[in-house]
């Protein structure tokens, strides 16, 4: 056929000119081309050849500057252009194709319009990022010209009476809309940025973001077309698949989604609330209202894009009834056309009935809803993440004020506040994510029926009514499931409380030979889990059948009512496939509706719990009156400022050192009763409603000097510290503060520190307070010391000597630059102790107080610290210090001293008055300190004599076992740098590849008959589902073919089609698909609890039998972690990431294969797509794993910072640092946010690209099934098939790559599980049968140690060599030595709890050795140094095994001086004790330890440090009781202070692992020359 511009009929009017040139019109369209000519001419030598050398886009950080304003405007114009010009093209073709010849006029001049619209686009994209604005003269000229061009042929169309019913017509109208408008945005540039027509054009500055290099989350900056296609993700993806992606890799958040700046937000919209003055300013409404306050703007758009995405799905339906409408109708011919200007114009109908056009209109439309719905989703989560940060910040400012009673006494206690943190805030977060459907679905649902009505008539309202009927069923089971999980959740809370307490007392479990008992407990609990998990399982599979079945349903009874009631009614292709689609859309909404609801009910009541945390009770203001930095006066556009505030609080600290040397010489002048604290009528309370812990109470202490405080296990010490540092309720009385210590704050003492008007208080400055239980950050043990105080070489270097914590610091891997795990769980209780005393010595305040800082450390540990710490450390530096402490020796030092007694003042003064006045008190101190008057007046020779030989013992006094370790860290270090490099690209491999090993793993576990019949049932399942539609296309396809219309009927009764043997076969293969639904949604839940339960059992049969050694070198947390996280991901997550991941495989397996029958063209592009699909999914996985590993890693830190906090509140507040704690707390969440928001981004890049490559499949298997059924290939039927299964591609292919992603992160759980699975147990079997075991061994108690070497590990040197002893029944043995002499090991060696490779020991004439681990354990007892209590009852703690009556354990508490207690306990012996004996004080814990012990009467009694932590009177009681109670049975005793094993038969003397002495102690004692004899004098 011929081509011209104009065409070539000979009588064609193209070419007449004769009504004037205008009138033409060719010419009208030629002329159109000229602004497009034109501006190509103009860009593109800009764009190939001028760029580049602009230097002004060196300054630019990224390309992503938006600088002129309308620039989201001028790119949704640009959109709205291209979407006009496509339809212009199709109606220029269409046009033509009623024509002989070719009129490229009609569509050449809208093809290069489309190119031009492009072309600006990207010109004006390179124009903004290298900001060079006045080359944008050229878009000025060609949307004055366009707009010129398209009015004149407008109007000409107007003159010549063409009108609304021409699409030309309406096209070329909005043409001059749209180009009028671009013209407008362009003269708004110019009129805002003054670029031309004004003498100074203005100067713009990127906006702060983008000037800091840190920000690398782009999506708030880039153009709407990145934004929409998350463009600027590509080059991040790209990387993650070159380098593992950590926080470096993801940088800063941008400042307006920073935790800072959203909790400033959120207290706006709370004072703006109180400020309106409602009744709701306070509760849960108030908070809701403030939510939507400062987040509700940003949920109106995302609502929006959910709407508009949802009502553009509708066209999937429509076009799909359209193509199949004309397929069928093809014979029918419109009106006819007719000619204006010389050439045919198409009418909006004809236009819209072309299968072609709408095919294209389809794929349009696909993309768009695509982007609308991705886009709703990012906005939701982006605000969630937001909202979550500032609620986070908001509970974390609340607990810096939280009264302290509130934490220990359990109304709000730390386990509450971290499920608020880590639970509740989630389920806001989620609530605003799912939020947007609350308006979205009931839209969906109304449009979605009234479409379904047009189609099928009174029978859509069946199908409807069925869906929207199981509607309540649905949310019926939604909540049962919910329910389920909740009480899952308990019981699995109550599983890991109780396999934390076995593994926190792990080493006593063992010694005690009781590891059966817990592990039947928990095992117990876990039956009660799996109990809800079979619930939870039952209603997930539920819920699964009814997400499958329902569609299957509702189709079957409308098709079936539609064509058994209503006979005459239209059965066509169109009408079933339309409805077939819509009913796939209806049933979405109804499946969300019941997470929705759910999701509500979660958020309102978390919403509940978070206004009965925000309203709790705080600490007094007149104790504690500390502002809200670093967020309070200042503007929160600047998110630089919290950290100079907090940075310029040091230099200031430095500058009033100076300051303060002065003022301490001063000091005694300054105060006229030169008192640093007075109290005085004070009656303190834990409780506001409680009875008073401490009365009357009325002391001074006096500044710069040392106070000491002593007194009985559980009198109020500790209380009084507290209540001194304002951390008790006060009932009345008055605390007042010397105003000295307020001058070491620099300007951190503000005015806005305001006291009680109503008291005299005056503020407290910092002090430095190391409590009785030691608490330690999650850092190295140099940040643990210096506790954010500048670092000071030589102080540093003095404290630590104080301390003596230099051996333990050589012994740890990376000496002080070792990270201290959570609550210092990697150090013993005495570095612990050590390292919180070096942290109070090492600040620079003028208060410190210690809290019982002897209490686990050994007799010279505690004289050094003494001596160079508090004595000349502190006291030399005029420091005031105050001490609490059992150790009566240190009383002589003392310059004041208050004795309390139940929680009163028993007498205070100086050590002279208390002897003139309280003689007899003074007296038993002088008896419980067991020295004479004129030792006591040596002393102080004796402590300076021993400190300058201690640095020459202490290095020596290193275990072997420790300088092992340290050899053995340095190997490992050296080959861990020699891996590093294999490692990266083993590591990058390691990565791309999916871990089918752990997968096997997992559905081995499930056993030969599940395995088969899950595999088989999603296969049968999914034939089946094809089948159904198959059928249905031939049935529709017949009923058209042989419908009355298509044949001549003489009779009536014959003219209807007979649908029944079709609705027969239809309803018997629906019900089939229906039943293999539930088939196999139950097979993959049973899978999934089989797996459950036989690897939790065999993690806790392996880890419960591990040695000792393996619970020493593996973190409590790790091994926690594979119980917690991974437990519950393979009990709840991946059952259903399985069902979900088979489901949508299949689907779209299954899809491919019925367009690929239709169509076997499409077989040709399919393969391009697979390819593209399988780089971005692989891309993908990588970045997802690695986002999704950074994501979950930086919510524990986050997490551990609070639970920190909430540990060491007193501590923070005591040294005023709760600034710093803020601050890292905004560093903590803002990077768990930017991992959430670049998972969220990584997300939505891969959804959009799935659903365009869907909507490809769309276009491509339309236009091929059309082309084909056009040339008479192919039924209506079929092609209706095949386009209802292309929709289907793009909703399940995502699902796919994000199921497949999910499950390669939840095998990572299996993995690891299965890693520990392959931990060696310990031998527990016995070379001896039990029946050669006397009952009752060991009778007499005799034991024989011969040629005894022991090791902790194969691997390591011995820590004991060559030790022979021999102990005769009844005995009592006392061993001391140096710390790491080995004296533990000697007494773990009993119990085979250390490697024995050399040497026997021998207990009445049986070698232990050859017992089974369990008697051997069971018939000893051991007291250890650390006191370890369980949850439960105090009968529970003290007998387990449930074997004893009550007069024994009542004569075994009587024993242990806690007979007493336990009466005044509700409850007695049944009284509750809390996690840990967090209930009763340490020296309590411990006597409690003693009477478990005194109970299994055993003949052999060790005592490993048992009376460390308890006072030197209950400790000489203790002593006598173990002379009389014992005398007839063996102990040994491991001694903490010398003076307890004076009155043993015999004592050895270790060192280095082996008996340096081993005699009587008076011989010992008579030798000048003996070791122990120098031990004594040091411990006088």
């Amino acid at each position: 056929m011929p081509l011209a511009f104009c065409g070539s009929e000979n009588d064609s009017a193209a070419y007449k000119v004769d009504q004037g040139v205008l009138n033409n019109g060719c010419f009208v369209d030629a002329l159109n081309v000229v602004p497009h000519v034109f501006l190509f001419f103009i860009t593109f030598p800009i764009l190939f050849i001028g760029w580049g050398s602009q230097s002004a886009k060196v300054h630019i950080h990224h390309s992503t500057w938006l600088h002129f304003p309308g620039h989201n405007l001028r790119w949704i114009l640009t959109f709205m252009l291209l979407f006009v010009l496509v339809c212009e093209i199709a109606e220029g073709v269409l046009s033509d194709g009623v024509a002989e010849s070719r009129h490229l006029h009609l569509y050449m001049p809208a093809g290069m319009a489309f190119l031009a619209a492009i072309t600006s686009v990207v010109y004006y994209h390179n124009i903004e990022t290298s900001n060079f604005p006045k080359l944008l003269i050229a878009l000025l000229i060609y949307w004055t010209l366009a707009f010129i061009t398209k009015t004149i042929k407008f109007v000409k169309f107007y003159d010549n009476a063409i009108g609304f019913s021409q699409l030309r017509f309406c096209l070329t109208g909005l043409l001059v809309i749209l180009y009028g408008m671009l013209l407008t945005v362009e003269i708004n540039v110019i009129r805002v940025r003054r670029y031309v027509f004004f003498k100074t054009p203005k100067e713009v500055k990127p906006p702060e973001d983008l000037q800091d290099l840190g920000v690398r989350f782009l999506q708030p900056f880039v153009n709407l077309l990145s934004k929409g296609t998350y463009w600027w993700m590509n080059t991040f993806i790209k990387t993650a698949h070159k380098k593992p992606i950590d926080l470096k890799a993801i940088g800063k958040l941008p400042i307006a989604m920073r935790a800072r700046t959203n909790y400033l937000r959120l207290c706006e919209a709370f004072e703006a609330q109180k400020g309106k003055g409602s009744r709701y300013s306070q509760g849960s409404r108030a908070i809701w209202c403030a939510l939507c306050h400062a987040f509700g703007r940003r949920l109106v758009l995302s609502s929006t894009f959910r709407i508009l995405a949802d009502f553009l799905g509708f066209a999937g339906p429509l076009c799909i009834f359209g193509i199949l409408n004309h397929l069928g109708k093809e014979n029918e011919v419109f009106q006819q056309k007719i000619k204006f200007l010389g050439v045919y114009f198409v009418s909006s109908e004809e236009f819209l009935a072309n299968a072609y056009v709408l095919a294209v209109l389809l794929f349009l439309a696909l993309l768009l809803q695509r982007t609308f719905l991705q886009a709703s989703y990012y906005v939701a989560i982006e605000t969630g993440i937001n909202l979550r940060g500032a609620i986070q910040t908001k509970i974390y400012n609340k607990i810096m004020h939280l009264s302290t009673s509130n934490l220990s006494m359990g109304e709000m206690t730390a386990g509450q506040i971290c499920n608020l943190v880590a639970i509740d805030t989630n389920q806001l977060m989620w609530f605003f994510f799912l939020c947007p459907n609350l308006w979205a679905m009931p839209a969906q649902i109304i449009v979605g029926v009234i479409l379904l009505y047009y189609l099928l008539g009174v029978s859509a309202l069946i199908g409807a009514a069925v869906i929207i009927v199981l509607a309540p069923i649905q949310y019926f089971v939604a909540t049962k499931l919910s329910q389920a999980q909740r009480s899952t959740l308990e019981y699995s809370n109550e599983r890991l409380k109780k396999t934390n307490e076995m593994l926190r007392g792990i080493k006593l479990l063992k010694l005690y030979a009781w590891e059966n008992i817990f592990r039947a407990q928990v095992e117990m609990t876990r039956r009660k889990e799996m109990t809800s998990l079979k619930a939870f399982a039952i209603y997930t599979s539920i819920s699964i059948f009814m997400n499958t079945a329902i569609p299957i349903a509702a189709v079957l009874i409308t098709f079936v009512s539609h064509v058994s009631f209503f006979k005459g009614a239209n059965f066509s292709p169109s009408v079933a496939f339309a409805s077939l689609s819509l009913f796939h859309i209806l049933v979405t909404p109804l499946f969300l509706l019941s997470s929705v609801v759910r999701s509500t009910v979660k958020a309102l009541v978390s919403v509940q719990k978070l206004s009965e945390f925000l309203s709790s009770e705080e600490i007094g203001k007149d104790q504690y009156s500390q502002p809200d930095p670093p967020y309070r006066g200042q503007s929160s556009k600047t998110q630089g400022m919290p950290l100079k505030v907090v940075n310029r609080k040091r230099p200031a600290r430095d500058d009033c050192r100076n300051f303060l040397g002065h003022l301490q010489k001063l000091g005694p002048n300054m105060e006229p009763d030169n008192s640093c604290v007075r109290i005085t009528g004070g009656f303190f309370t834990w409780t506001s409603d409680g009875v008073p812990t401490l009365s009357n109470i009325a002391i001074r202490i006096p500044q710069g000097q040392l106070t000491m405080i002593v007194g009985q296990v559980g009198c109020g010490k500790s209380s009084l510290l507290l209540a001194t540092l304002g951390e008790m309720q006060k009932i009345s009385g008055d605390i007042s503060w010397s105003s000295l210590p307020d001058s070491e704050m620099g300007e951190d003492s503000s005015p806005e520190r305001e006291t009680n008007a109503g008291m005299d208080t005056r503020k407290r400055g910092p002090v430095a307070y190391a409590s009785q239980k030691p608490w330690l950050l999650n850092a190295t043990v140099e940040e643990n010391i210096t506790f954010e105080s500048p670092f000071n070489k030589q102080r540093y270097k003095a404290v630590i000597d104080a301390c003596s914590l230099q051996p333990d610091i050589d012994i740890l891997p990376h000496g002080d630059q070792t990270q201290i795990g959570e609550r210092g769980i990697n150090l013993s209780g005495g570095q612990r102790q050590r390292i919180s005393v070096a942290r109070a010595l090492y600040q620079h305040t003028n208060v410190v107080f210690l809290d019982d800082p002897f209490s686990a450390l050994d007799i010279h540990l505690s004289d050094h610290l003494m001596q160079a710490g508090i004595l000349e450390l502190l006291r030399e530096d005029k420091r005031t210090v105050v001490l609490v402490t059992h150790k009566l020796q240190y009383l002589p030092h003392a310059d004041w001293i208050i004795a309390m007694k139940d929680g009163t003042i028993q007498r205070e003064g100086t050590l002279k008055d208390i002897q003139m006045s309280e003689s007899q008190l003074f007296e038993q101190w002088k008896t419980l300190m067991n020295r004479q008057d004129q030792e006591l007046e040596k002393e102080p020779v004796v402590v300076e004599r021993k400190t300058l030989e201690e640095p020459k013992g202490l290095p020596r006094a290193m275990s072997s076992r420790n300088g092992l370790l340290q050899d053995e860290e340095e190997e490992e270090e050296e080959m861990a740098e020699s891996e590093e490099e294999d490692n990266l690209s083993s590591l990058l491999h390691q990565r791309a590849k999916i871990p089918w090993q752990a997968c096997a793993k997992y559905l081995s576990t499930a056993g030969v008959l599940l395995l088969p019949l899950l595999f088989f049932s999603q296969l049968l399942k999914h034939i089946v589902l094809v089948a159904i539609d198959y059928c249905l296309a031939n049935w529709t396809d017949s009923a058209l073919a042989l419908g009355p219309a298509t044949r001549n009927c003489s009779l009536s009764e014959k003219c209807s089609f007979d649908h029944s043997v079709y609705a027969m076969v239809f309803t018997v293969l629906c019900s089939l698909g229906i039943v293999l639904c539930l088939i196999t949604s139950i097979t993959v839940e049973w899978t999934g609890l089989k797996v459950a339960k036989r690897l939790h059992r065999s993690l806790l049969n392996q880890i419960i039998l591990a040695p000792m050694r393996f619970f020493e070198t593996t973190p409590l947390g790790s091994i926690l972690n594979r119980f917690s996280s991974d437990c519950n991901t393979i009990d709840q997550h991946i059952p259903s990431t399985l069902e979900c991941l088979s489901r949508s495989t299949m689907l779209c397996v299954s899809a491919l294969a019925v367009i690929s029958y239709v169509t076997p063209v499409f077989l040709i592009a399919l393969l391009p797509l697979a390819i593209v699909c399988y780089f971005i999914q692989k891309y993908f996985r990588v970045a997802s794993r690695d986002l999704q590993q950074l994501d979950d890693s930086t919510q524990l830190p986050l997490l551990s910072h609070f639970s920190e906090t909430m540990e060491g509140l007193t501590t923070i507040r005591a040294f005023r640092y709760e600034a710093l704690f803020q601050q890292k707390l905004l560093e903590y969440t803002d990077s768990n946010n930017i991992a959430s928001l670049f998972l969220t981004a990584a997300n939505r890049w891969l959804e959009v690209r799935m659903e365009y490559i869907g909507a490809c499949v769309v276009l491509i298997a339309a236009v091929a099934s059309i082309t084909k059924s056009l040339h008479k290939e192919l039924p209506a039927g079929l092609v209706g098939l095949g386009l209802t299964y292309a929709l289907m591609v793009s909703n399940y292919l995502n699902w796919m790559v994000r199921n497949l992603a999910d499950m390669e992160i939840q095998m990572g759980a299996v993995k690891r599980i299965h890693g520990l699975l392959k931990t060696e147990a310990e031998n527990y079997e016995g070379l001896l049968a039990p029946s050669l075991i006397p009952k009752n061994w060991p009778v007499q108690g005799k034991i024989q140690i011969q040629n005894l070497s022991v090791r902790y590990d194969s691997s390591l040197k011995p820590v004991l060599n060559h030790v022979n002893a021999h102990i005769s029944p009844g005995q009592k043995i006392g061993i001391c030595g140096r710390t790491g002499s080995g004296k533990s090991s000697f007494s773990l060696a009993f119990f085979r709890m250390v490697d024995m490779f050399e040497g026997r020991i021998v207990i009445d004439d049986i070698d232990i050795a050859k017992l089974p681990l369990q008697t051997l354990r069971s018939r000893l007892s051991i007291i250890l140094q650390d006191p370890i209590l369980f949850s439960g009852t105090i009968r529970f703690n003290l007998d387990p095994e449930k074997k004893c009556s009550d007069s024994t354990l009542w004569e075994a508490l009587e024993i242990a001086q806690l007979k007493l207690v336990v009466k005044a306990l509700p409850g007695g012996l049944d009284a509750i004790v809390t996690e840990g004996g967090e209930n009763f004080s340490q020296g309590q814990r411990q006597l409690f330890c003693l009477a478990r012990a005194f109970v299994r009467k055993t003949s052999i009694f060790i005592m490993d440090e048992a009376t460390a932590s308890i006072d030197m009177a209950t400790e000489n009681i203790l002593q006598k009781v173990v002379m009389t109670a014992f005398a007839d049975r063996t102990v040994v005793t491991i001694a903490h202070r010398v003076h307890t094993i004076l009155n043993a038969d015999l004592v050895i003397v270790m060192k280095r692992g082996a008996i340096l002495e081993y005699d009587k102690p008076e011989v010992l004692l008579s030798r000048p020359d003996s070791v122990f004899a120098s031990f004594v004098r040091a411990d006088k």
